[in-house]
């Protein structure tokens, strides 16, 4: 591996550390704190979603989910309702103050889109969404096989 392959994954950490830090500077004077709003953009576009599977599409083990969640439910953001067809799992839903806030981070994600792509055309955004998607499930696989236990061999 190349120099400017190993350079790869610091320049995606460099955006991601860029893009979360922007976010979470902004998205605080909503009342969110570190992070929150990848749940609620989550549970928008997964309504009715329960915490297991909310952890297993963002990455994040499920004490740390089921915290966040806590404190979005506390905040009003976000209800937990009971499945019909089991007892112990809760279904997610965004409340109307929780789907208010996805507005507006959806419209921040939209600028930051356009402004982090501006000058590539269209072939090279639709280059690089192929490209990153395709890393973006390589770490996400060897996210879970440690996650659950296996060891890497590098």
């Amino acid at each position: 591996m190349n120099k400017m392959q190993e350079d790869v994954l610091r320049k995606i950490g460099t955006i991601a550390r860029s893009f979360d830090s922007i976010a979470n500077i902004e998205f605080k004077e909503m009342q969110l704190t570190r992070g929150q709003y990848l749940y609620l953009v989550r549970i928008d576009e997964n309504p009715g979603i329960i915490s297991e599977r909310l952890a297993e599409i963002l990455n994040i083990d499920r004490t740390t989910t089921a915290r966040s969640v806590q404190k979005l439910v506390k905040n009003d953001l976000v209800v937990k309702r009971s499945d019909s067809n089991n007892k112990k799992n809760k279904k997610l839903f965004l409340t109307e103050k929780g789907q208010n806030l996805v507005k507006i981070i959806e419209r921040e994600n939209k600028y930051s889109n356009e402004t982090s792509l501006e000058g590539l055309t269209t072939d090279e955004k639709d280059t690089l969404l192929r490209l990153l998607t395709k890393v973006a499930e390589n770490a996400s696989e060897s996210w879970k096989f440690v996650k659950n236990g296996g060891r890497r061999e590098y």
